[in-house]
């Protein structure tokens, strides 16, 4: 039998981030996610950046099509990416990165106190509504979540525009948000200063002299919590 030299063993390493090992389930991955992640870098060290769902389950006890799910959900989960190369000679080809997976580990906070925060989102609605949301409102709610990628302070300083303004429907929150999308507002202090120069453009002598005390609103929207 060859002896194996320590020098051998050295070199047959792979530099894995510790976080990964211990903080993968805080942002929603699980053993076997960590598995693949792990396959890809072990892919991308040895020069073969895009390899394929049979290459990658090659090495796994998981087959082709359940490593095609997971890459499917890696990058829907925004924490695998496809980027476009050039080399020398202007030829074109993809490559896997996983840069936004460390950024994401070392930056986030776990998962769980996400869904924490934007489980709040439905109670306020609920709150200011004086209702249980219907299932088209859910949804509506979850699109603004995770299809246009609006925050939940985002989302709750729409809530409380539309109870300023006295107009507390959906359709009136829903183009709250994307006005404010169009206007490349992403934090809640972009949002009251846009409002506040919306409702100074308003000359409607009604509107200036209905008496409301708004102050909670205001304070409200003052900070992101």
């Amino acid at each position: 039998m060859e002896k194996i030299s320590i020098q051998q063993i050295l070199t047959d390493q792979l530099s894995v981030p510790i976080k990964l090992l211990t903080s993968f389930k805080d942002i929603g991955l699980n053993e076997n996610d960590v598995m693949v992640i792990l396959q890809i870098h072990r892919f991308i060290n040895n020069k073969n950046d895009f390899p394929t769902p049979t290459e990658i389950s090659s090495s796994l006890s998981l087959n082709e099509k359940e490593c095609a799910l997971i890459l499917r959900k890696l990058i829907q989960k925004g924490l695998l990416a496809i980027e476009q190369l050039e080399n020398e000679h202007g030829q074109l080809s993809e490559a896997y990165s996983l840069a936004s997976l460390w950024e994401k580990l070392y930056t986030s906070k776990p998962e769980y106190e996400e869904q924490n925060i934007e489980g709040t989102i439905f109670l306020l609605f609920e709150q200011e509504f004086g209702r249980p949301l219907s299932p088209f409102e859910i949804e509506t709610i979850n699109n603004w979540l995770d299809i246009d990628q609006i925050s939940p302070p985002l989302i709750k300083a729409a809530l409380r525009e539309a109870v300023l303004m006295g107009k507390l429907n959906f359709k009136y929150i829903d183009r709250i948000l994307h006005e404010w999308q169009k206007k490349g507002i992403r934090s809640v202090e972009q949002a009251r200063q846009q409002s506040k120069m919306f409702r100074n453009q308003q000359t409607n002598p009604v509107a200036e002299t209905k008496k409301r005390d708004t102050s909670f609103y205001y304070n409200w929207l003052e900070g992101e919590d």
